[in-house]
């Protein structure tokens, strides 16, 4: 463990889109905009202290152990051997139960700024089991493909949750996305209990055909197979349901020249995947326009992927 004499730090850890049409619980990728945001100090009380969660609305829980950036920063206090006392404040950048990885955010931005904090002993991957802990409080299990994209940016594959084991992707030059945000809350332990427990071989095998096939399109630059990749008939129709307009969007969505589009993590966020600017753009229109009919509120971020990951953006020494 490095020496110093930090006493106050922030990080940011981004949005990020799971499942990726194709890889449920297996891929997903950062984005740029959303986030959110933990500032950690040292304090004199022992253990982990919640000070202030800010843009919750007073839902999330200042308990550690029933937080997941508390929960995160307990257990990497716990492996590392540090006893002094931590304490955060969190600032919550996007919507609860937006299918954006908000629970990940949170515990990734908690880790990031406590490593840093106690002298980086760390490396940013080795940080990925202390956020999956924080994960597991929201999720109650191990899920680390909203994670591991929001820690890592980029795309990644998830080639086991339990130890974790993930891949980086690589990013084609000209890929964008688009999400939109309608403005409902689905939760993601309820979407999971809808879900069919048994699925025909014949959709499994198409399934394990586009994830291989997207990961080969993401390596070559084949958008033409990305596109052919985006495809899932196993979860999106139980789920897709659930979403105002979903259809709909997904129709413009392809008139307009998306390479794919599907739900973001459980929803109730849809995203396209597309091969320029002025097309995302293009498809955030005719989705708002379907949404405006359905009354609903929404958001839209148009946005490369996100490479970064999640960032320390500033320290205050002692």
């Amino acid at each position: 463990m490095t020496q110093n004499k930090l006493k106050k730090v922030k990080a940011f850890a981004p949005a990020s889109v799971a499942n990726v049409a194709c890889g449920f619980d297996v891929l997903g990728f950062a984005i740029s905009g959303p986030g959110d945001f933990v500032e950690a100090e040292f304090s004199d009380t022992p253990g982990v202290t919640i000070e202030a969660i800010l843009n919750d609305d007073g839902r999330l829980p200042l308990d550690p152990e029933q937080n997941t950036a508390g929960k995160a920063i307990l257990a990497l206090l716990e492996e590392s051997g540090v006893k002094r006392g931590i304490s955060i404040r969190i600032e919550k950048k996007m919507p609860l139960g937006s299918g954006l990885g908000s629970s990940a955010s949170s515990a990734v931005a908690a880790v990031v700024a406590v490593n840093e904090l106690i002298g980086n002993p760390y490396e940013k991957k080795d940080l990925l089991p202390f956020a999956l802990q924080g994960e597991m409080v929201a999720s109650g299990t191990p899920h680390a493909d909203n994670i591991s994209a929001s820690l890592l940016g980029g795309f990644i594959l998830v080639r086991s949750h339990n130890p974790p084991d993930v891949v980086s992707l690589p990013v084609p030059d000209k890929l964008m996305a688009v999400v939109i945000h309608p403005h409902i809350e689905i939760n993601t332990k309820s979407t999971r209990l809808i879900l069919r427990k048994s699925v025909p071989l014949s959709k499994a095998v198409e399934q394990w055909g586009n994830v291989g096939a997207f990961v080969a399109g993401l390596y070559s630059g084949d958008y033409g197979l990305i596109s052919r990749s985006l495809y899932d008939d196993i979860i999106e129709p139980s789920r897709s349901i659930l979403i105002p307009g979903f259809g709909r969007m997904k129709q413009a969505a392809m008139d307009q020249g998306a390479l794919g589009f599907s739900i973001s993590g459980a929803g109730p966020s849809v995203f396209a995947l597309c091969d320029s600017k002025e097309t995302a753009k293009k498809i955030g229109e005719s989705a708002g326009k379907i949404l405006e009919e359905t009354e609903l509120g929404y958001d839209i971020y148009i946005s490369e992927i996100n490479k970064e990951g999640s960032v320390v953006i500033s320290k205050e020494e002692e």
